[in-house]
């Protein structure tokens, strides 16, 4: 696959950027260069490796759950700017 420059300022209008023409040119070379990498990646054979494997050792870290009471919920909303009930009222954010 062939990144060209139509294609980064197809891309740049959908996420509406405004692009100049050099950097049209320098963003196509750059993928471009990503996509070829990406291809020599697909060669490595990965067959004898596990889908979880890791550079490092990986020990994942947990306590253990310890039952306790909760804040009251007046507790909880004696800070908040604006409060509707035992609910934060917060601004609407879908039309």
């Amino acid at each position: 696959m062939n990144i060209t420059k139509d294609t980064v300022k197809y891309v740049a209008n959908l996420a509406r950027l405004e692009l100049a023409e050099e950097e049209l040119e320098k963003f196509s070379l750059q993928l471009n260069d990503i996509l070829r990498y990406i291809e020599q990646l697909k060669e490595v054979d990965i067959s004898k490796i596990p889908p979880t494997a890791h550079v490092l050792p990986i020990k994942n870290v947990t306590r253990k759950d310890k039952l306790r009471p909760s804040l009251k919920a007046e507790e909880v909303l004696k800070n908040s700017p604006q409060k509707q009930g035992k609910f934060f009222k917060v601004p609407k954010v879908i039309e």
